[in-house]
């Protein structure tokens, strides 16, 4: 004769629980919510949730359009809503990814040019604070720069141009800090180096007189620490900062403290106190 086991109280409850999640999930998965017929019940049940920006479930719909095809009449409207929601989330790489996705398989849809300008604006809000790494603000500048060039005429460019400025000054910033980091190490030579970079690589940004002026300090303060047969070499790299700071910046508010610099300058490359120049 088999023999039984009696079933404790602990499984009885674990048994019960089982069936109470079991009755829930079915109850979920048969819910109005996640439920459609067609793909325009889909996009149009997705549209509606993000107008009441509810995105993830308006995502959950929006993605049920697809079971049906790409191209189907919603098909479009289903994908560049689909990039909204998930920017909106702030899921930037999967917006980034369908407004990419848009712009490839719907090419002729007037709304391309806005989904390239929304793409570049996916990169554009991952963009972090400058003393992180700056590769979503490197490919933020390169999308809209394509903006620029594919849509001269279009609405968006203004404003396109001056989100690149405000990209390029916050990698300028990243530049310059790292300069300042050397300088306060007394690295001077690489400080100089890099204001230098400061101002070749960004040169259209508010930074690039103050990394002339870090140069020409840079540079001078080199000199002071060098070998003799080096001392000359280094005060011509602070000179040459100097006439580039008066010549594209003869407004800067710069120029009396690098005028201090310069003179300075000038009395070590001619210890009698005369300068070679005019």
């Amino acid at each position: 004769m088999p023999r039984t086991f009696p079933v404790s109280l602990t499984s009885r409850f674990s048994i019960f629980g089982l069936i109470l999640f079991s009755i829930f999930w079915a109850g979920c998965a048969g819910s109005g919510s996640v439920r459609y017929e067609s793909p325009q019940e889909a996009y149009e049940k997705g549209k509606a949730f993000f107008d009441q920006e509810e995105y993830p479930k308006a995502i959950q719909m929006l993605q049920g359009a697809f079971d049906f095809g790409r191209t189907h009449q919603w098909a479009a409207d289903a994908q560049l809503y689909l990039a909204k929601a998930y920017r909106a989330n702030k899921e930037f790489l999967l917006a980034a990814n369908e407004y990419t996705r848009f712009t490839q398989i719907y090419r002729s849809d007037p709304r391309v040019p806005d989904a390239e300008y929304e793409l570049a604006m996916t990169y554009y809000d991952r963009s972090p604070i400058f003393r992180l790494d700056q590769t979503d603000t490197e490919r933020a500048i390169v999308q809209f720069q394509l903006f620029m060039t594919r849509y001269k005429d279009h609405a968006l460019v203004e404003e396109a141009a001056g989100r690149i400025i405000e990209l390029r000054s916050k990698l300028a910033t990243k530049q310059f800090n790292t300069a300042q980091l050397y300088e306060k190490r007394e690295f001077y030579g690489a400080a100089a180096v890099s204001y230098e970079a400061v101002f070749d690589r960004y040169y259209d940004t508010d930074l690039a007189d103050d990394a002339l002026l870090g140069a020409l300090k840079a540079y001078l303060d080199y000199a002071r620490l060098s070998v003799p047969n080096k001392v000359q070499e280094r005060l011509r790299l602070a000179e040459a900062n100097y006439d580039r700071l008066i010549q594209i910046f003869p407004d800067s508010p710069l120029i009396k403290a690098a005028e201090v610099m310069y003179l300075e300058v000038q009395s070590l490359l001619s210890p009698t106190g005369s300068s070679d120049r005019p």
